[in-house]
């Protein structure tokens, strides 16, 4: 009996998820905020188990057992903010940020745009990286202009963009054609912290032929990158070298338009053993801003993405 008793009382600290949604642009607690519970299901996908709403405390609370891996999506001021629940975790006393949102970019640029081309078989693949920082205190959300907005030729027809946000996961973003010839805009919001777009798209291509591109954000960064195996030509860029793990070669671009030519076919990727056996000491500084007199110094970071775009792009070709 005695048993049974202590496991009744023990029962609703495992049968509720409780937090506090704090507003860290305001530095106060968010009374009002929309909390859901979701379950990651394997064949659903999210499915919602129930919500609240935070009082004027900022407290909020579900009254459900949780079992498995569990998902908590706050909704304020039009953005959604995620925060995951492992099996395991606790599920009292949560601690939820939330930001206001705004219209205006505020303190949200572009640190860096990686621009990455890949011919084969009269076909030319771009894949465009843009990673926002976002040092303010509020979200950029703008629905009716989008955050990103980006340059694709007519003849590509309709790209496709995967957006992660601050500690979250890739997911696809909605695009949309502007009013603008060959501008295309995506509404996802930039949070407070690191925010990135995955752009692709393929149009078709004959090598050596003029290819002309311009860049529509204000990019405190933007490098142009072909791989191993790809020779680029084009007047106005700065060469950067060339990444020693992919061997792919990354130029720096000042300018807001290009125009190149591309020749050459794709390389196999370098082993690990012939990446560690270069000569020369390996790059890890951080990528100086192409506008100074620094040496051309390739960042690891930069690398990394290189890989994973050319090793994405090789394994599957008809990917995306």
């Amino acid at each position: 009996m005695r048993t049974l008793i202590l496991l009744l009382a023990a029962l609703p600290l495992h049968a509720a998820v409780t937090g506090t949604v704090s507003n860290h642009t305001t530095g106060k607690p968010q009374a009002g905020a929309t909390v859901g519970l979701y379950k990651l299901g394997t064949q659903t996908g999210l499915e919602l188990i129930d919500q609240a709403k935070s009082d004027a405390q900022g407290n909020f609370s579900i009254n459900q057992t949780i079992q498995g891996p569990h998902l908590i999506r706050t909704a304020w001021d039009g953005v959604t903010y995620n925060q995951m629940l492992p099996p395991g975790r606790p599920t009292t006393g949560l601690a939820l940020s939330v930001y206001n949102a705004s219209k205006q970019p505020g303190d949200a640029r572009v640190d860096k745009h990686m621009i990455l081309f890949e011919p084969s078989a009269g076909q030319l693949a771009i894949n465009e990286t843009f990673l926002y920082k976002n040092e303010g205190k509020a979200a950029w959300n703008n629905p009716d202009t989008g955050t990103l907005q980006f340059f694709v030729p007519e003849s590509a027809g309709k790209p496709t963009v995967q957006a992660t946000a601050p500690n979250g996961a890739p997911i696809g973003a909605p695009v949309t054609k502007t009013s603008k010839p060959e501008i295309w805009s995506v509404d996802f919001p930039v949070k407070p912290g690191d925010t990135r777009f995955d752009v692709s798209y393929t149009l078709p291509y004959t090598e050596g032929a003029d290819f002309a591109g311009k860049i529509v954000t204000k990019d405190d960064n933007t490098y142009l990158i072909v791989p191993n195996g790809i020779t680029l030509k084009a007047e106005g860029l700065k060469d950067l070298n060339v990444e020693p793990r992919t061997q792919a070669h990354i130029y720096g671009l000042a300018g807001n338009s290009y125009k190149i030519q591309l020749t050459g076919s794709l390389a196999p990727a370098p082993s690990e053993a012939q990446a560690d056996s270069d000569s020369g000491p390996k790059i890890e500084q951080v990528m100086p801003r192409i506008h100074t007199k620094a040496p051309f110094i390739v960042a690891s970071t930069l690398g990394i993405l290189a890989l994973g775009f050319t090793l994405l792009y090789r394994m599957n070709p008809g990917a995306k």
